[in-house]
């Protein structure tokens, strides 16, 4: 769903009917998504991460596994290079994988310090950022709490971004 002609959309946010896959950009770009605290990979849109760069699954499952000597958990962010100039940041932002009594799986607060961590990273990589509507499939979020997320944590520090759309 792309914004409709009524909505404002905020300077250095784009929203494009694709596949953050195969990001519509020049330069360095990073692919962000959200992952869940479990380990669990195999829904979603890391299914077409895999398909297409299996070594992002392969970095997030070492990270989960090695948890006790690193920082895997909420808010965490880790950049994995697929290609010269591309990188996909697994963003730890869903507590579980199924909704519950404490809501949907996704954890808003986590997703902000995700965002948050990634901006640096991005400005000094020179990228900008591509992304499905992170946080609102399976993590069962909502498009209007996530980009107030991306507003404040990435747009306002300049970094511009892409969201893509599939589907009609």
């Amino acid at each position: 769903m792309s914004p409709s002609s009524s909505d404002t959309v905020p300077l250095g946010l784009r929203f494009v009917r694709g596949d953050a896959t195969s990001p519509q950009a020049a330069g360095p770009k990073v692919i962000a998504h959200v992952c869940n605290d479990r380990g669990g990979w195999g829904k979603g849109f890391v299914l077409a991460l895999s398909q297409r760069w299996p070594e992002s699954e392969r970095d997030y499952r070492a990270w989960h596994r090695r948890r006790a000597e690193n920082d895997f958990g909420l808010g965490a962010v880790r950049l994995v290079r697929v290609k010269p100039d591309v990188w996909v940041a697994n963003m730890v932002a869903q507590h579980g994988i199924r909704r519950g009594s404490g809501g949907p799986p996704v954890r808003y607060e986590a997703l902000a310090d995700c965002l948050r961590a990634l901006a640096p990273r991005v400005l000094e990589l020179e990228a900008t950022v591509h992304m499905p509507r992170i946080g609102c499939g399976l993590a069962g979020g909502t498009w209007g709490r996530v980009q107030p997320l991306i507003e404040s944590e990435l747009l306002a520090r300049g970094v511009r971004v892409t969201v893509y759309d599939t589907g009609p």
